[in-house]
């Protein structure tokens, strides 16, 4: 939109690069061109504002395949003014010279043109293409036409109006149809998943029953280590029962044969101490029978005399040691008693 400002009943429009203007006074052209600024009186002006940059016009149309099912199309027409004195003079670009806003509505003519003519085409194209094949390259075919048919739509260029790109972005059936062509897809997809799925279980299952052999492989062998291990043991261990028996046999045939000798020892001491002693036992008696045979024949050569004192001295011998004596006048009375009675007989 064009800058229009106003100063003492003059008014002044700035425009942009992209905005072509044309002014006309009196019916003669006085400023033709993008990017224009100039003062112009509003009451003997005629402007018209023509954008030439690119614009995109997007549209979403309905139609019918071959086979009576309805379609979306989703498509985006890139297109630009290039002549804008020819389409200053077809469609109404002039504006107002106060506001600088467009009379009438001209983008909107022409994207009602260019959407009717595309969407001709495209149904055109699509009416002749069956569903399946539509949704497979129905893209490509309804921008081919499309393209093709605004490229040779006469009332474009009698515009002004160049095409610069078409494109399609979707062509997609119904909800409930896009539904149903999802199933054997869907169904093929799950058949697929459920033929990986029992593939992986029967892997699965084949690895287990690897790593199972492979235990029980393992268990048989740890057996049979086992089993040796057992027997080894009990070997070694009869080994050394045998070498620890002849051991033993040989200590006690020691221990027998050093006893014997301790034995045959001490019997030879015992019977030569019992020899000595009773040697000399004998000998002993036989020194005592001497003398007391001696004993006898000197007792019975002395007299009787000799006999009694040689007894007074034994027996004075044998009495026990006495430190005192003390006499009671008793004993004494007595003993003199007797001495008394001994001397009168």
């Amino acid at each position: 939109m064009a800058d229009i400002t106003r100063r003492l009943g003059w008014r002044h429009l700035r425009s942009t690069p992209t905005a072509h203007i044309r002014h006309h006074r009196g019916g003669t052209l006085v400023h033709d061109g993008p990017g224009l600024a100039f003062w112009f009186r509003p009451l003997t002006a005629a402007l018209s504002e023509v954008p030439v940059e690119d614009r995109e016009l997007a549209m979403t149309f309905r139609a019918r395949t071959a086979d009576f099912q309805d379609v979306s199309v989703q498509a985006t027409v890139t297109y630009r003014v290039g002549d804008p004195a020819l389409a200053a003079t077809r469609l109404d670009f002039s504006i107002d010279p106060d506001t600088g806003v467009w009379r009438g509505a001209p983008l909107e003519q022409l994207g009602t043109l260019l959407t009717e003519t595309a969407q001709q085409h495209a149904l055109h194209v699509l009416a002749r293409t069956p569903l399946a094949e539509a949704l497979a390259d129905g893209v490509a075919a309804v921008r081919e036409r499309i393209a093709t048919g605004l490229g040779t739509e006469p009332r474009l260029p009698a515009t002004g109006i160049e095409v610069v790109a078409v494109r399609v972005m979707a062509v997609r059936p119904e909800a409930e149809v896009e539904r149903a062509l999802r199933t054997p897809a869907r169904e093929l997809i799950q058949q697929e998943a459920d033929r990986a799925t029992y593939e992986r279980r029967a892997v699965a299952v084949e690895r287990e029953r690897a790593i199972a052999e492979n235990e029980l492989a393992s268990q048989i062998e740890l057996a049979r280590r086992e089993e040796r291990l057992v027997e080894q043991r009990g070997a070694n261990a009869r080994r050394e029962a045998q070498e620890n028996a002849a051991a033993d046999q040989v200590r006690a045939q020691a221990e027998a044969a050093r006893t014997v000798r301790l034995a045959e020892a001490e019997a030879a001491k015992s019977v030569a101490l019992a020899e000595a002693e009773a040697r000399a036992a004998r000998e002993l008696g036989e020194a005592r029978a001497e003398a007391q045979a001696a004993w006898l024949r000197v007792h019975g050569e002395v007299d009787v005399a000799t006999l009694h004192a040689l007894t007074g001295s034994r027996l004075a011998e044998n009495l026990p040691h006495i430190d005192s004596v003390t006499l009671s006048p008793d004993v004494l009375t007595g003993l003199l008693s007797r001495l008394g009675a001994g001397d009168r007989g």
